[in-house]
């Protein structure tokens, strides 16, 4: 006997599991707070135009990121408390995502922490190795990143999509800096 497509959903949707997916290890729950996403773009002044233009959105002054063959500059968009970095990439693993997915291509998520060390620590405990911005085990002495914020990266599982977490006073006093200088005429 066949059935309709709604009473397959319907079936489907009423599925009962008898057991719980379980955490085998407690591990501490990471603080993490939402911070931005990180988008890519061929233009970063048209894209900053584009977004103060649309949205009236506060634009940051250009910044510059460059270490281990990886090369971008990029900017802050803010939307009265919400944010988004735009990024154009020049070299790198960047660059490379920029050429197969176009640009648009959101690649990450960021979230601040209060404690950078403790985030570190409870990732170990967790079975994760922190990563640098180019996939490199990070050794906890050295978070420290060219934008001068500590910065952690967690391995990419899912495809090219990255989780990102900052120490949030070192990010916060960043944005308040990237703001305090007037960018330059994007209109």
């Amino acid at each position: 006997m066949h059935q309709s497509l709604s009473q397959r959903l319907t079936n489907q949707n009423t599925r009962t599991y008898s057991k719980p997916i379980v955490c085998l290890k407690k591990v501490r729950q990471l603080k993490l707070k939402f911070s931005h996403v990180d988008v890519l773009v061929e233009d970063l002044e048209e894209a900053c135009r584009y977004y103060a233009r649309v949205f009236s959105a506060s634009i940051s002054k250009t910044l510059d990121w460059q270490r281990d063959g990886l090369h971008v500059r990029y900017a802050i968009v803010m939307f009265g408390t919400e944010r988004l970095m735009l990024v154009q990439p020049f070299t790198g693993n960047l660059k490379a995502l920029m050429d197969s997915n176009g640009e648009g291509t959101i690649y990450r998520h960021c979230y601040s922490t209060p404690d950078i060390e403790a985030a570190y620590d409870e990732l170990i405990d967790a079975g994760v190795q922190p990563e640098n911005e180019n996939g490199k085990p990070l050794s906890r002495d050295n978070l420290q990143s060219p934008s001068g914020t500590r910065i952690i990266w967690l391995p990419k599982r899912f495809g090219h999509f990255s989780i990102e977490l900052l120490e949030e006073k070192e990010l916060e006093a960043f944005i308040k800096d990237a703001f305090a200088e007037e960018p330059a005429q994007i209109f």
